[in-house]
């Protein structure tokens, strides 16, 4: 398949082994719509002016679920902030992302039920072992975290990206808490882009973890509600 989007790594990097989504939701459905904002930021497409998401540069990506995203935030009359959009783009968007994940050979669907009641979806590998794209975004991500270098933009999106929706613990889970922390304070400081990029990728960040602690405290509300 063509090369890899930032929500394309996402997915791959929030499904374990037997192919079940360790994000939950809302983890998942916020932190791909935060992947396409912040791959279209990294492409020169949108940055922030007044906290307020703006198209610079409306001209398609050549990805269909960026591209979408792209014509909904150029199409919108009120600019909106970073945080309305990634609530905007996640409805479906699990679905959208794995879809084209499964299409390219990349992972495959697995169906069943638990306990022959609860219908089950999963997106192992069809292989059995992880996925060679995979695995080359964690060795991107690893090399990152051990260096003391410069890091690509892409790569320093990713790691922002799974530290807003928490799944570095678990990437990095081998190494010092702290330690990775602090490279990870590093990075997102770097001069590894343009300020304007820089900023965008921030307020989503900010972004994604205010929607997902907001959502997951509304899913909490309303289970405790269900089960009074």
């Amino acid at each position: 398949m063509d090369a890899l989007t930032l929500a394309d790594e996402l997915a791959l990097l929030a499904h374990d082994d037997a192919g079940t989504n360790r994000l939950g939701w809302p983890g998942l459905d916020h932190g791909l719509a935060g992947a396409l904002l912040l791959d279209l930021a990294v492409a020169g497409r949108v940055e922030l002016v007044d906290d307020r998401l703006v198209v610079t540069d409306p001209a398609p990506v050549g990805r269909p679920l960026l591209d979408d995203a792209l014509a909904r935030i150029a199409g919108e009359r009120k600019l909106r902030k970073p945080q309305d959009w990634v609530t905007r783009l996640a409805k479906d968007l699990p679905r959208r992302v794995l879809d084209g994940l499964v299409a390219a050979g990349v992972l495959r669907r697995e169906s069943d039920r638990v306990f022959w009641v609860v219908p089950r979806t999963r997106y192992p590998s069809p292989t059995g072992t992880e996925p060679v794209v995979e695995t080359e975004a964690r060795q991107r991500m690893w090399a990152a975290i051990v260096g003391d270098g410069p890091v690509p933009p892409r790569t320093a999106a990713l790691l922002g990206l799974t530290r807003a929706v928490r799944l570095h613990r678990t990437l990095f889970g081998d190494l010092p808490r702290q330690r990775v922390e602090r490279r990870l304070d590093e990075i997102g400081a770097g001069d590894w882009g343009s300020a304007a990029t820089r900023r965008a990728i921030e307020q989503t960040q900010a972004a994604l973890l205010t929607a997902t602690t907001a959502a997951t405290a509304a899913a909490i509300a309303g289970a405790t509600a269900a089960g009074a």
